[in-house]
């Protein structure tokens, strides 16, 4: 009885070890075209893309002058998104809202699809499916439309008088005020990849070191940081473009 006792929880340990599994480095590829991308990717990025269609769909499909309790929800979240543009971007934040949505939606829900959906189940020739955002591709492709959007933002609103910003207040601080630019994506890229993959790690190691019952709780802070960074992300990407339009730092 004893030797069966301890073949069960051997059998639930390693599956709960394979399921909490992190494959660093190793990658499914799809060679499309000349390029070679990375299929885990990909295929994460549109489970996240339908679900967040499906759920516009299901908000925009019966609106009520008097809303329920989804359309209310919904409501909360585009409020919510408002807020945080106003509050960075200022008045005209509002062709910006769609944007800064985007953002942190897809942030948001590809975040928590890591934590609460069993990719890890789905065997792959190589490598493993997990949230978009735990591929540094991903995030700086997030950063680099931000720094896109950043530039777009002065330039349609100050014209090539945008680039004046760089010798303000000196001539001499050019290549400081250059190099600021650059490094904003590369800090916001960084940082919610840092972050997310630092949470897969920990809770890796703890699976292999104490009982299940630590672990869970670390899950579930790791679904609060997660929504932390995608709001972090969005904030910093409305912070920038507000800063861009107002042409100073």
């Amino acid at each position: 009885m004893n030797v069966l006792s301890c073949s069960i929880n051997t059998l639930i340990k390693e599956g709960l070890y394979e399921i909490s599994g992190v494959e660093v480095g190793q990658h499914f590829y799809w060679q499309i075209g000349g390029f070679q991308v990375h299929a885990q990717v990909l295929i994460t990025s549109w489970v996240v893309i339908a679900i967040l269609l499906g759920s516009a769909v299901l908000a925009v499909r019966n609106p009520q002058t008097i809303p329920t309790d989804g359309q209310n929800f919904f409501e909360f979240v585009l409020e919510f998104i408002r807020d945080v543009s106003q509050t960075q971007i200022g008045e005209e934040y509002g062709p910006w809202v769609p944007f800064i949505g985007t953002l942190f939606l897809f942030i948001f829900v590809s975040n928590w699809s890591g934590a609460l959906l069993p990719w890890k189940i789905i065997q792959l020739p190589q490598g493993e499916l997990a949230a978009p955002t735990n591929d540094i591709n991903t995030t700086v492709a997030l950063a680099l439309l931000t720094s896109v959007a950043y530039f777009y933002a002065g330039l349609s609103k100050k014209g090539l008088g945008y680039f004046s910003k760089y010798i303000q207040p000196t001539p001499i601080l050019l290549p400081i005020n250059i190099l600021e630019d650059f490094t904003k994506p590369l800090s916001l890229s960084f940082r919610l990849f840092g972050n997310i993959l630092a949470d897969e790690l920990v809770v890796v190691v703890l699976v292999s070191l104490v009982p299940l019952v630590v672990p869970i709780p670390v899950m579930f802070l790791g679904l609060f940081t997660s929504g932390i960074q995608a709001l972090i992300f969005a904030t910093l990407a409305a912070a920038y473009i507000g800063e861009s339009m107002e042409g100073h730092h």
